[in-house]
């Protein structure tokens, strides 16, 4: 009746039972259809007990999210989701909320929030029919009748933003019976929200299932197959998560992270190894350990039997290295033997070595053979001068000066000791098979480099011990916690260290030592020690208390095919359990077969799994480093049947997720946090694109922008420049006399540039600091207003050339100019007629405006423009020179002495002036100045100046 109390649905059938069966009617016959009753409630009973197992709709255990949920905050101590799924499920639940807005209708948030986080629940498999892989699953959870009743007035009309399911939306506009008779689970113990009340499902979730009698119920996996008595699989600890699985016969074979094995074996010594096809012998390669640093020196060690001229049998430790040239293949002419001892009789070799916490290589011998140690007075175990029934520890970093290929480590328990060898770390075991070091708890390193061994027994007992220094575990004075040498166990000077296990030959008859389980994936496994029996195949736990250092069995089992209904796993193994393994994650192994023969292809490793509770997604990812091979790879194909077939493997409908148009305003009645809504801040309005770069790219300060188009004649208006400024009568002879132009008194100082601010126009690329018309007053007289016209012509030309077009001028004759030899430039243009110069303002103007969106490409003539101009060398370019042409009013450029590099004989500096005798040749003048200087003339402002000086001369004439 335990079952009955615990199970509210066992209770009632027990009730059934006690009604059919009553003790009032004792010999009353039972009907057929009373034993049919009985029979389908007897079922039912086993059915229920069977399914009561947490499972999430991805087909594997719930587990502890690794981060607070903020939505389904009800499962963030154990369910299915993690916190992107949550997310997840409340981007979905915010959309149906904006659409119920949008439409009017009632919100329903209470229960469409508890609805919709059932998906988080750790038994969402049952409460979507997941578990049976011959229906569908549920695209609405299972729910109770009165629950759903309330649901359905309620929240109805929310159900078609819930599911696409026609018949669940037609069902949901009918009456309560019928939409509800769709939606409820027949198994009322798991339907919402009876599922949180129930004691049985939840008093231990997230714990280890147990079946009704305690024993802890986990499942396999197929890792690799078709081995020949796999004796030992491990890792080399060097990033690639490589295993690497020996078998008996002396072949060791590379198996990659992805389960395929290389087609060539790491290491093939079956030549060297003695093993015969015998069921249970002992002999055959045992053991194998890679050095700590062995990423960096490639050296690793391996134990097996040998025979000497046919007739003397050893155990041989040997140390070997990797290939140099291929990663996955050991040097077969490496071997260095260490270590040999002979052995008198062919079973209790041993076999075990390993590499401790300190660097040291241990090795786990045997008591010699044959039974009960019958050699010498005390046995081969008890004898400290012996080496068989030992625990031994070298220094294999070195060489000893008597010959030895190894050190004594200093620390060694007996090195002092003149009745013991100094190799000896421990004694008195029997035959230790398979032992391991704990990698202690992930998080307080407790237990960390302890050593576990399991020592096989001789008639009664097996025995798990913990290795300690100098210490002696009894054999043959005592097996397990009784003695089996009465005279030697009554001794006062035995003090043996006592097993923390030992079970008796009943349960099993020949231990296998396993490991504490210290990996990732299975979290309700850490801290147990696992291992095995090699004859009953009953796998076993031990789980320490740490209050007072005892430890206590915990019975281990397969688990019921209910249990273990995910992809991939099984729940049954072969009988036979050779090892236990550990991978470089510190997931557990173990490797068995089903016939015990050197040569029978019929060995296994399965990989341990816990169903009741995995790690947060993502939590256990490895990122192995690249693994060059150079052979061939046989891919793993498995051949245990599993709980369920992959072909049964149901199919989850996606989640109906909506994308609206537009987003209703969110009104005051209804704000929604942030925290849990991650719509209601979408990327969208903060996008870069709302930002678009090219309001701050250069292209919107583009060129055209600083065109001479952009300097149009209406802004340099003639009113802007009044004639009032520049008339006759401020330009006499006696204002400008030698003596009162002086280079000292055009100071840079005297002459700042904000009268003309070139900064406004001038781009980055060439420094106005090169071209400084500030050296001459700007109203002193006209030539300063034709060095303003320059700079600004060269100003911008210079803005324009950052970008460099191609221009093209409308003036055909000046650039028939520019192609003539430099005589014929002279000779045309002291001949161009004055009447050209004076033509019609209007077609001028039109000129203007054309010129000025397609300016000419003048090549330079001589050398570059330096790139800078020291102030005394524009204080003398700049410097005026009184002739008589004065009277006339003609302007002309001062020569210059052509520079040595240049080709043509006579080239001016930029801003040169120079009077001459005739103002006629103002024209040339300026022409001349343009081929030289290798600028383009403002002809807009050139016009203007032949305007003021034949206004100038008709004054002169007045």
């Amino acid at each position: 009746m335990r079952d009955a109390a615990l199970h509210p649905s066992a209770a009632r059938c027990a009730t059934v039972l006690r009604t059919v069966a009553s003790p009032s009617s004792p010999k009353k016959t039972q009907s057929f259809p009373e034993f049919i009753v009985i029979t389908s409630v007897m079922l039912l009973v086993a059915v229920q007990l069977a399914s009561a197992h947490p499972q999430c709709l991805d087909f594997e255990p719930p587990f502890k999210p690794a981060w607070h949920l903020e939505f389904c905050t009800q499962y963030e101590q154990f369910g299915c989701c993690d916190q992107k799924t949550d997310n997840e499920i409340a981007e979905r639940y915010w959309d149906i909320i904006d659409q119920l807005e949008t439409v009017g209708q009632d919100l329903c948030e209470d229960m469409l929030k508890e609805v919709m986080c059932q998906e988080c629940s750790p038994y969402a498999a049952h409460l979507y029919d997941a578990e049976d892989p011959y229906t569908p699953v549920r695209e609405l959870p299972g729910l109770c009748f009165g629950y759903c009743s309330e649901f359905h007035s309620k929240c109805g009309h929310v159900v078609k933003y819930l599911t696409e399911n026609q018949l669940l939306q037609d069902r949901s506009e009918r009456d309560v019976s019928t939409f509800c008779s769709l939606v409820d689970l027949s198994d009322q113990d798991y339907c919402y929200p009876n599922v949180l009340k129930s004691l049985d499902l939840n008093s231990n979730l997230g714990k280890v299932a147990e079946n009704p009698r305690g024993c802890l119920q986990l499942c396999l996996t197929e890792v690799a197959n078709n081995l020949r008595n796999p004796v030992l699989m491990l890792h080399s600890s060097d990033g690639t998560h490589r295993m690497f699985i020996a078998e008996q016969v002396g072949f060791v074979w590379v198996y990659l992270r992805d389960g395929s094995r290389l087609e060539q074996p790491f290491l093939d010594i079956s030549g060297e190894v003695i093993t015969t096809p015998w069921l249970g012998d002992e002999r055959g390669f045992l053991g194998m350990a890679f050095h700590p640093e062995y990423r960096d020196n490639g050296r690793f060690f391996i134990y097996y039997s040998i025979q000497v001229n046919s007739q003397l049998e050893k155990v041989r430790i040997s140390e070997m290295r990797v290939s140099a040239h291929n990663m996955n293949m050991a040097d077969p002419y490496s071997e260095r033997p260490i270590l040999e001892i002979e052995e008198p009789a062919a079973n209790h070799n041993g076999g075990q070595i390993l590499f401790g916490l300190d660097g040291y290589l241990y090795i786990f011998t045997g008591d010699g053979g044959k039974a009960g140690d019958p050699f010498g007075k005390y046995g081969n175990a008890q004898n400290k001068s012996a080496l068989l029934g030992k625990v031994l520890r070298i220094d294999v970093d070195g060489s000893d000066p008597s010959g030895k290929q190894f050190r004594i480590p200093p620390d060694n328990p007996f090195l002092r000791d003149p009745h013991a060898r100094p190799e000896v770390y421990a004694y008195g075991v029997r035959n230790m098979w398979r032992c391991s070091v704990d990698r202690g708890d992930p998080v307080s390193n407790y237990g960390r480099g302890r050593i576990f061994c399991g020592d096989v027994g001789q008639n009664r007992y097996e025995e798990i011990d913990i290795i300690v220094k100098g210490g002696n575990y009894g054999w043959r004075a005592k097996e397990g916690f009784e003695c089996y040498d009465v005279k030697l166990c009554h001794n006062s000077s035995l003090n043996d260290i006592l097993p923390i296990f030992a079970y008796s030959h009943h349960v099993g008859k020949s231990v296998t030592g396993g490991y504490v389980y210290r990996g990732c994936e299975s979290p309700n496994l850490n801290g147990l020690y696992i291992f095995g029996d090699f004859m009953s195949g009953r796998i076993m736990a031990l789980e320490e208390d740490k209050t007072t250092g005892s430890w206590r069995e915990r019975s281990v089992c397969m688990g019921e095919t209910k249990t273990c209904s995910f992809p991939g796993l099984i729940n049954h193994h072969h009988k036979f359990i050779i090892s236990f393994a550990e991978d470089e994650a510190g997931e557990l192994y173990f490797l068995a077969t089903a016939y015990p023969s050197s040569v029978s292809p019929h060995g296994t490793v399965f990989k341990f799994m816990d169903p009741s509770r995995r790690a947060p997604p993502g939590k256990c990812k490895q990122k192995p480093l690249p693994v060059k091979v150079r052979g061939k790879k046989v891919p793993f194909v498995p051949r245990e049947l599993t709980v369920l077939q992959s072909n049964e493997k149901p199919t989850r409908p996606p989640p109906r997720k909506f994308k609206l148009t537009t987003k209703p305003a969110v009104t005051g009645s209804h704000v929604k946090p942030t925290t849990i809504k991650p719509t209601t801040i979408k990327p969208a309005p903060i996008k870069p694109a709302t930002i678009k770069p090219a309001t701050i790219k250069p292209a919107t300060i583009k060129p055209a922008t600083i065109k001479p188009a952009t300097i149009k004649p209406a802004p340099i208006k003639p009113a802007t420049i009044k004639p009032a400024t520049i008339k006759p009568a401020t330009i006499k002879h006696a204002t400008i006399k030698p003596a009162t132009i002086k280079p000292a008194t055009i100071k840079p100082a005297t002459i700042k540039p904000a009268t003309i601010k070139p900064a406004t126009i001038k781009p980055a690329t060439i420094k106005p600091a090169t071209l400084k018309p500030a050296t001459i007053k700007p109203a002193t007289t006209a030539a300063s207003v034709t060095t303003t016209t320059t700079t600004t012509t060269t100003t911008t030309m210079t803005s324009t050339a950052a970008v460099k077009p191609k221009w093209k001028t409308l003036d055909k004759n000046a650039k028939k100019t520019n192609k003539l030899t430099p005589w014929k430039k002279k000779k045309l243009l002291n001949k161009q007629p004055t009447s050209r110069q004076t033509k019609n303002h209007s077609v001028r103007q039109k000129q203007e405006t054309e010129q000025s969106k397609k300016t000419t490409v003048m090549k330079p003539v001589g050398d570059k423009v330096k790139p800078r101009q020291t102030a005394k060398t524009g204080l003398k370019s700049n410097a005026l020179n009184k002739t008589n042409s004065l009277k006339d009013g003609s302007v002309n450029m001062r020569r210059v002495p052509p520079r040595k590099a240049a080709p043509r004989p006579i080239q001016h500096e930029i801003n040169s002036i120079k009077l001459r005798e005739s103002a006629k040749l103002y024209h040339g003048f300026m022409n001349r100045t343009k081929i030289n200087m290798t600028v383009r003339t403002n002809r807009t402002l050139l016009n203007k100046l032949q305007v003021r000086r034949k206004q100038a001369n008709k004054a002169k004439a007045l």
